[in-house]
């Protein structure tokens, strides 16, 4: 009998810990990463424009319609480095790891920050810069790249970054489509396109093996209280 007892309280503290356990994508909402840099990396943003070789996390504290808004910490998050304003960049294929891409710059200096993807997601975030700066890099690169024309100050940072306007700008300054710089998904036939249902914030854990096991366990303490109930009969 104090076998049946020992299985049956065992069920019950496991059919607890499922009940009480946090969710996975929660944690990932905002898609923290924590990435070390082997030299310095000029960043957008409020804040340090040029991080040192070191270790730093990367969170996303909004995820709006058409923009977002990044936060880099040092390893521990106990200091905020800069808040970036980034937009949505499309890739054709995930990885599962972590990629970072950056803007090439003369030798001695430090490269600059072009666009984060999180593993195993399409979608990524290509930063926006400051227009003077962003104008100065298209000269050095040669191409478009994207610009806020609002004036960054850390008192009104992530506020102005919710609403800041974005554009793309190129070495002469002239201001050009967007898509110049970000890669728009392919596109879909306009029935599979209408039939597509539309999707929240990708989840990165199925609740299907959590059901199964609470399953397993609920068949589990019901064979015990049969087992139990036959035995004192």
């Amino acid at each position: 009998m104090n076998r049946y007892k020992v299985v049956l309280l065992f069920f019950c503290v496991a059919l607890l810990a499922l009940a009480f356990s946090p969710s996975v994508t929660a944690d990932e909402r905002d898609q923290k990463t924590k990435v070390t840099f082997g030299q310095p990396v000029e960043v957008p943003g409020v804040g340090a424009q040029v991080l040192p070789a070191g270790t730093y996390v990367f969170k996303v504290l909004d995820f709006l319609d058409d923009r977002h808004v990044v936060r880099i910490y040092n390893a521990d998050e106990t200091h905020i480095f800069t808040t970036i304003l980034t937009i949505g960049n499309y890739r054709l294929r995930a990885t599962d790891q972590t990629v970072m891409t950056f803007r090439e710059r003369a030798v001695g200096q430090p490269k600059a920050i072009r666009a984060w993807f999180y593993p195993g997601r399409e979608w990524g975030f290509e930063f926006v810069y400051p227009k003077f700066r962003a104008i100065e890099l298209a000269k050095l690169v040669n191409e478009p790249v994207l610009a806020t024309p609002i004036e960054l100050t850390p008192e009104i940072a992530v506020e102005t970054l919710r609403t800041a306007p974005i554009v793309a700008v190129k070495p002469t300054g002239e201001e050009v489509p967007v898509t110049e710089v970000v890669q728009a998904p392919p596109a879909q036939p306009a029935a599979a396109a209408a039939a597509e249902p539309v999707k929240e914030l990708p989840q990165t854990a199925s609740p299907l093996p959590l059901l199964g096991l609470t399953g397993l366990l609920s068949l589990g303490t019901g064979f015990v209280f049969r087992s139990i109930s036959k035995r004192t009969r």
